[in-house]
């Protein structure tokens, strides 16, 4: 630091100002520290960092093996938030949604001296193990229902599923099927408790909910069957994964979609307007969710003694309407 000091024309101090980016220093002085930095090839010695402030300026995140698009999306937004904060990111993946490995995770991560843990957490054993985490480690939950009494940042799920059955209904369909994901999620049962309630305000036949898992093949099993029904003119899908799978079941039926049968989906992946036809859905802003997640947790590591009751931070949805639903035929 003394060798940049001396090649900028500047104190010590000065360069461990500019280094800790504060506001008070001025532009041109700035830039002159980090030519010198960059011309000496200087790196910050973080381990000594963190001796000296006991701070690793480093976020856990504890995430699940998966493929599925919202959890991975979930974990992109939180890191990408987290780097643009000017965080490292320490993640420590389950395989298994549990009680222990997810504990197991948050050992690990403690282990490493992180500052905060955020948790994808779709499941309540997740919440329920951070709360298992040490005394004083700030801790976040993305995902969930917003029941565990756990700070949290979540899509309103209830809210898209009411939208996306709004959307059917208003296009002139009596009534709308439901495939569900798994309900041992929240995020699932949170979608079917909103096609419901919504179903039950407009006063129309409320259908029994199918289940499987969040993926095309359960999509297409659910599918076939609500095919062989002339009765079904509107599908609401719990996921775009799920929506492929019942165009397909469609296409193979020979019911036209969005001519005999509308279909939506939920999640809005990058690939969803490519179906065939392009897939009206219910948008997730993964990026919102991962800042406003930051947001929290820096707010918990800045008062981690704090008595206010856990916050629920809700992000609200849309749908985004393509060529998959329209009026029914006539």
């Amino acid at each position: 630091m003394r060798d940049v000091a001396k090649l900028a024309g500047v104190s010590h101090q000065t360069v461990s100002r500019v280094i800790n980016e504060h506001p008070h220093v001025r532009a041109e002085t700035r830039e002159r520290v980090l030519a010198a930095m960059r011309s000496l090839n200087y790196r910050r010695n973080l381990a000594a960092r963190t001796l000296a402030t006991r701070k690793s300026h480093t976020l856990g995140i504890v995430g699940f093996e998966t493929t599925l698009f919202g959890p991975e999306s979930m974990l992109y937004g939180i890191e990408s938030a987290a780097r643009a904060a000017g965080y490292l990111v320490s993640v420590a993946t389950v395989r298994d949604l549990s009680h222990r490995p997810v504990l197991e995770a948050v050992d690990r991560l403690v282990q490493h001296g992180v500052d905060g843990i955020i948790a994808i957490a779709p499941k309540h054993a997740v919440t329920t193990a951070l709360t298992h985490a040490p005394a004083g480690m700030p801790c976040v939950a993305v995902g969930g229902d917003g029941q565990a009494g756990f700070p949290t940042v979540r899509v309103d799920n209830a809210a898209g599923a009411r939208l996306a059955t709004r959307h059917l209904l208003d296009l002139g369909h009596a009534t709308v099927h439901h495939v569900a994901g798994p309900l041992d999620w929240p995020e699932a049962q949170s979608r079917v408790d909103g096609w419901r309630e919504t179903l039950y305000a407009a006063g129309a036949v409320v259908p029994a909910v199918t289940t499987g898992w969040w993926d095309a093949e359960a999509g297409y099993d659910q599918g076939r069957r609500l095919a062989a029904d002339p009765a079904v003119t509107a599908v609401f899908c719990a996921n775009d994964r799920i929506a492929l799978g019942v165009l397909l079941a469609m296409h193979e039926s020979g019911r036209r979609v969005p001519g005999d049968v509308s279909v939506t989906g939920f999640d809005d992946m990058p690939d969803s307007g490519y179906f065939l036809p392009p897939l009206t859905t219910v948008h997730q802003d993964f990026a919102e969710l991962g800042r406003r997640a930051l947001s929290l947790l820096l707010r918990h590591m800045a008062a981690p003694d704090g008595d206010d009751p856990p916050e629920d931070v809700v992000v609200a949805p849309r749908v985004v309407a393509r060529a998959s639903a329209g009026p029914p035929h006539t």
